[in-house]
């Protein structure tokens, strides 16, 4: 039996404010991209001193800390999403507005090594649960945020959208890449 292919999402398996995530993954081996991660947004912040990181370039604007916080409470919001779709939920699954979720989640009282260990936690736990998912799983619909959302959908979105975060901080933060 050949091995399963999981294939990238076509664009009406999600909705099309997550293009601008999905676009940044060109690999077709999404499994290999949500692994690699974990050791690729460590590096970027290794540079990080501890005095730097509450730092914002901009008033208004996340701290380095509030970027990793954000990240992690997304990569939650995706796993949940890609897990009781992937079981057959239909009941349309609920978005989330990142700006109150940051606030609330209090990352600038953590140290940045500790936020770091927490995404490579839950990256991990995602990669497992999305190797473990059987090959029908990766492509059935459901709905979230008022999008239509596979699995597969899913995983590009998370692996973009960590991918945008690491841009914005080696653009913007003093971070080395």
């Amino acid at each position: 039996m050949a091995p399963f292919v999981i294939g990238r999402p076509a664009s009406g398996e999600y909705g099309e404010y997550f293009d601008r995530y999905v676009v940044r993954v060109p690999e077709s081996d999404i499994l290999a991209v949500l692994g690699s991660q974990k050791k690729e947004f460590t590096t970027l912040l290794s540079t990080v001193g501890k005095d730097q990181e509450g730092y914002r370039y901009a008033e208004g604007k996340w701290s380095i800390r509030q970027v990793v916080g954000h990240v992690i409470d997304a990569e939650r919001v995706f796993g949940y999403r890609a897990v009781c779709i992937a079981r057959g939920e239909t009941t349309p699954l609920p978005s989330f507005d990142e700006n109150p979720y940051a606030e609330a989640a209090g990352s600038d009282d953590v140290p940045l090594a500790e936020l770091l260990m927490e995404f490579r936690s839950i990256r991990e736990s995602h990669e497992l649960m999305f190797r473990h998912f059987p090959p029908q799983a990766w492509q059935r619909m459901g709905h979230a945020g008022g999008s239509p959302a596979t699995p597969r959908a899913i995983a590009y979105i998370m692996a973009g959208h960590a991918r945008h975060h690491a841009a914005v901080l080696a653009e913007r933060y003093p971070v080395r890449k």
